[in-house]
């Protein structure tokens, strides 16, 4: 199998991590990304430092940023040929209590960060008629929780939910795929340590393993017949609950 250029977003934690160290372990360049320079330089030697990785750091609501991520992901590997849209936030809280700043953090990084970075790579991929975008969202979109209101983040992902689809439709027949996973709530410093107290929201009764989702971005990345998908990777949230 060809070796692939994969650029990650949010990779100096969580599930853009494991991401990031899954694709290095099967022997792929990888360019990481967060916002946080001194975290991302820590996550660049921890992943080893070797030859086939590199880190940009920068906000990726900016567009600058996906900009040189792509280019030193051309510049130092020849391609980029998958982009994982890692980065986002996530908080609780009701909705008359959101006003306009609280909504555009959440539309800024999770909506804007998706809709530019892939703005920036997909000329790239035009060039190669090849490449994969791979966006991050949640069974959420299409499975609200009375008890955890969370109407900002889950706008924004709803939006990446469509954006999806709609730029697997433009960018089909150029050999461009586009998809979505889905993913439940996953053991990450974003969902703390009382994470396992979810676990009932899934229908096999736990939470998820960043080292699950990884293992559905690397299948999705290199099956070339997957686009305009939404695939859940949640222990069946989407389709209900556990009942203790």
């Amino acid at each position: 199998m060809k070796k692939q250029t994969v650029i990650v977003t949010g990779a100096s934690s969580g599930i853009g991590k494991e991401v990031a160290r899954y694709f290095l372990a099967k022997g792929d360049n990888v360019v990481i990304n967060s916002a946080t320079a001194s975290k991302l330089e820590e996550t660049f030697h921890e992943l080893g430092a070797g030859p086939n990785l590199a880190f940009v750091a920068g906000n990726i609501s900016d567009k600058a940023t996906g900009e040189l991520l792509v280019k030193t992901a051309v510049d130092k590997f020849g391609s980029a040929d998958v982009l994982i849209n890692n980065a986002g936030i996530y908080e609780n809280k009701p909705f008359l209590e959101v006003d306009e700043a609280y909504l555009d953090r959440f539309l800024s990084t999770n909506l804007k960060g998706t809709f530019f970075t892939t703005q920036a790579v997909i000329p790239q991929m035009l060039k190669q008629h090849d490449g994969v975008v791979i966006n991050i969202g949640s069974p959420l979109v299409e499975h609200a929780l009375g008890g955890g209101p969370s109407t900002a983040p889950i706008a924004s992902k709803g939006a990446i939910h469509a954006l999806t689809i709609q730029l697997a439709a433009e960018f089909g027949k150029y050999n461009i795929r586009v998809n979505t996973i889905a993913a439940g709530i996953i053991r990450t410093p974003m969902h703390g340590e009382n994470a396992d107290k979810a676990a009932s929201l899934h229908l096999i009764n736990r939470i998820g393993e960043v080292e699950e989702v990884a293992q559905m971005v690397y299948a999705i990345a290199t099956n070339k017949y997957v686009t305009g998908a939404i695939i859940h990777v949640d222990g069946g949230m989407g389709a209900g609950h556990h009942l203790n």
